[in-house]
C-alpha cells in the first residue's frame, strides 16, 4: 500500500508565497516521477510541475519562473515553493506519483488527497 500525503496550502494574499510538501510512504521500490497537479473550480486538472527520475523538472508555462519544485530522494518527499502568487493560482493542489512497488513490477500512479490553495486579498 502506497500513500501520498500532502501538507501546506492555505490562504495567501496576491504576490505572496506558500510552500507545499508531499511524502510518499509504503512499499516503494522506486519513484519514476513525482510532482503536482491542480484543479480550479469548473476546470480540468492540470500539471503544475513534476520531477522526473534523474532530476529533470517540468513546469507549466503559467508557473515557470514563479514556482520551484524540488525532491528529497532519501525522504521520498517532493516540495513546491510558490511565489508571486496570483488569484488564478487558486485551486486544489494534488500530489502525483508514478512509482514501482517491485523491481520487476509495473509502474503505478498514485494521488494525494489534495490541499486547497487560495490566493485572495
Amino acid at each position: 500500500q502506497v500513500q501520498l500525503v500532502e501538507s501546506g496550502g492555505g490562504l495567501v494574499q496576491p504576490g505572496g508565497s506558500l510552500g507545499l510538501s508531499c511524502v510518499a510512504s509504503g512499499s516503494i521500490f522506486s519513484i519514476n516521477r513525482m510532482g503536482w497537479y491542480r484543479q480550479a473550480p469548473g476546470k480540468e486538472r492540470e500539471l503544475v510541475a513534476v520531477v522526473i527520475s534523474g532530476g529533470v523538472t517540468v513546469y507549466a508555462d503559467s508557473v515557470r519562473g514563479r514556482f520551484t519544485i524540488s525532491k528529497d530522494n532519501a525522504k521520498n518527499t517532493v516540495y513546491l515553493q510558490m511565489s508571486s502568487l496570483k488569484p488564478e493560482d487558486t485551486a486544489v493542489y494534488y500530489c502525483n506519483g508514478l512509482l514501482k512497488t517491485a523491481r520487476d513490477g509495473p509502474i503505478y500512479e498514485y494521488w494525494g488527497q489534495g490541499t486547497q490553495v487560495t490566493v485572495s486579498s
